[in-house]
């Protein structure tokens, strides 16, 4: 990997390791990842932007608003990999199967999924897909998925700065701990796109509640394993992206 660092150098990094895009770097082990994350809610933009497209372009073939949002949902799981969604169920299954500490971390390491784990998918790709479908408009849900994706990964270097990693090793411990000044810039880039794509007062709420209920699943974490690791960072995605698209499509 380059070991060049800067501001486009940490943007491909946090693209690396959020994304499936090809952008030729793999997402390093030293610690640079915790630099970079300020450029989270960037990267979840652009998630956010593709998957609106996808919305856009199933609408204007008649789709319809329900076919249209599965769509868009699925194109932001396969711009990731998965990745978060994945990160979600291990969460559910360790934290809802394990009876201590050391069971919640194996079963969170164990690459089958349990029925906490589905039950977590269902509801998270069921309340998305709903909340898309009530918006309707490919525009306004274009704008939402946009804001969505970006402010739910900008409370990611929050969550990384103030838990500490719950393993000695795997993602969590190698991404390293962001300087809460760098956390804070990931946070208002993620909360201004938000006001940017939903307007001042419903991006502002959006934006606060997904933070409420992120920093609510943190305290769960802390509670669970001592902290976080790279599913759990997962989780939190996965929860203020749906509390942002909820948000969004209320009346």
């Amino acid at each position: 990997m380059d070991a060049r660092r800067g501001i486009f150098a940490e943007f491909l990094l946090a693209t690396a390791l959020l994304t499936r895009l090809p952008v030729g770097l793999a997402a390093p082990g030293d610690g640079a990842v915790a630099a970079s994350c300020w450029a989270f809610p960037l990267v979840g933009a652009g998630v956010g932007f593709i998957a609106g497209v996808v919305y856009l372009v199933a609408e204007l073939v008649g789709l319809g608003a329900l076919p249209s949002a599965l769509l868009a949902v699925l194109a932001g799981a396969a711009a990731t990999g998965a990745l978060h969604e994945d990160g979600l169920a291990d969460t559910a299954d360790g934290f809802g199967g394990g009876s201590d500490r050391a069971s919640k971390l194996a079963i969170m390491r164990d690459s089958r999924v349990g029925a906490y784990g589905v039950a977590a998918l269902i509801f998270s790709i069921g309340l998305r897909v709903a909340a898309l479908d009530a918006l309707g408009d490919p525009i306004h849900a274009g704008l939402a998925l946009v804001g969505a994706h970006a402010a739910s990964r900008g409370f990611l270097g929050q969550a990384m700065s103030r838990l500490p990693p719950a393993r000695e090793d795997g993602l969590g411990a190698a991404a390293g701990r962001p300087g809460r000044g760098v956390a804070l810039v990931g946070a208002v880039i993620g909360v201004a796109i938000a006001i940017s794509c939903l307007g001042p007062v419903r991006g502002a709420v959006a934006a606060a509640l997904a933070a409420l209920a992120v920093a609510a699943t943190a305290a769960l974490a802390r509670r669970q394993i001592g902290g976080y690791t790279g599913d759990v960072l997962g989780a939190f995605q996965q929860i203020g992206e749906i509390v942002m698209l909820l948000v969004a499509a209320a009346q």
